[in-house]
């Protein structure tokens, strides 16, 4: 945005101390000049040079008066121009950092020294914008590079299928249009789930009354026959735990908890564990599944796009698109709540997700 050009904020506060500190002598020369009249009379026929009257203290008071006022100002303009390029020293810090960021990187941090004030809580505060401007860049470069990744890899699987099916009229089409088919369906759900994650990173959507409980419920009924293909058990424990959003999107934060606690499990007769409950103005969300150990240097990353472990790999139906974890970290963050992951000694996870609680009673979401 282009402004005209103005006076700079030093020489603003420059004319303010000169200004301030000449009205303040000014005052002080007039109080000193009311004083000293009452005490001298008004006499112009006594003898001059010897009785003293206003008219001599006039023509010896003025001048030194006007000398004083001088010097007052010109060290009010000096002393306010040092004074205030002292004084506004850490705020060219800060606007040198704000452009190198603008047109350069966003790693430049201030880290300004000394003790708290308010140009240094700026400083501070504008450091931690940077930091998480920085992050939140980075991340989305990372996704950005991995989601175009995760995309290339099925259309360039398609386009190989389409090829050999144009060149070898021999090959069985079955085959063919079957893996063609699985390959669109992981593109789809791959496009869908970027969707919704980039709906949840702008939290727009409206608002409405929740029971975690009850999107617990639809979750496992619906995941119920593939946690039985399994042969995990499913349970789900706990009461009502009101929240305010949005339902689809907490319906697809618990139904991708509960999918990813089901098909990360145990081989055979694991068991994944849904909790809900209200505590204390929160609402609370458990999902606590048995399975292999994980590293707990690996937990923190586990909520980061398309990150999947050797072990997370899977080559049946619900290979997933890495996006899963991801998701939730995006409704959760959306709904102003708090995520929690933590590798279980025994192996498995225990995810906790808490959410402010609801002021009224819980809004009863229909089955679909």
């Amino acid at each position: 945005m282009r402004r005209r050009a103005g006076l700079s904020v030093r020489l603003k506060l420059t004319l303010s101390y000169a200004g301030f500190l000449a009205v303040a002598g000014a005052l002080l020369l007039a109080v000193v000049w009311m004083f000293l009249l009452r005490y001298v009379p008004d006499n112009t026929r006594g003898l001059l040079g010897i009785s003293p009257n206003r008219y001599l203290l006039v023509r010896t008071f003025a001048p030194a008066a006007a000398v004083a006022m001088a010097c007052l100002l010109t060290f009010g303009l000096v002393g306010g121009w040092i004074l205030a390029g002292r004084m506004l020293a850490p705020l060219t810090r800060i606007t040198d950092a704000a452009r190198t960021a603008a047109s350069e990187s966003l790693s430049h941090r201030i880290r300004m020294k000394g003790r708290q004030d308010e140009f240094r809580e700026l400083s501070d505060a504008f450091d931690s914008m940077l930091e998480r401007l920085d992050s939140h860049v980075a991340e989305q470069r990372r996704f950005a590079a991995n989601a175009s990744h995760e995309l290339r890899t099925p259309l360039a699987i398609s386009r190989t299928l389409h090829d050999v099916a144009r060149k070898d009229p021999t090959r069985d089409r079955g085959e063919l249009v079957e893996r063609l088919q699985a390959v669109n369906t992981r593109a789809i759900d791959l496009t869908e789930a970027l969707l919704l994650l980039s709906r949840g990173d702008r939290a727009n959507f409206i608002h409405e009354e929740v029971d975690l409980s009850l999107l617990a419920e639809e979750a496992a009924e619906t995941l119920l026959p593939l946690a039985e293909q399994r042969r995990i058990t499913l349970d789900v424990t706990g009461g009502t735990a009101g929240t305010s959003g949005s339902a689809e999107l907490l319906l697809r934060m618990v139904t991708n908890l509960v999918q990813n606690a089901v098909v990360h499990n145990l081989p055979s007769g694991g068991a994944v564990t849904v909790h809900t409950e209200a505590r204390g103005g929160t609402s609370v969300l458990r999902v606590e599944n048995t399975g292999t150990p994980v590293p707990p240097e690996r937990v923190p990353t586990l909520t980061e796009p398309f990150r999947r472990g050797a072990e997370r790999v899977r080559t049946d139906e619900h290979a997933g698109v890495g996006l899963g974890l991801a998701i939730v970290r995006s409704v959760v963050r959306a709904h102003e709540g708090t995520l929690d992951l933590a590798a279980r000694p025994a192996g498995g996870l225990l995810v906790t997700v808490r959410l402010p609680g609801s002021g009224g009673p819980p809004f009863s979401l229909g089955r679909c």
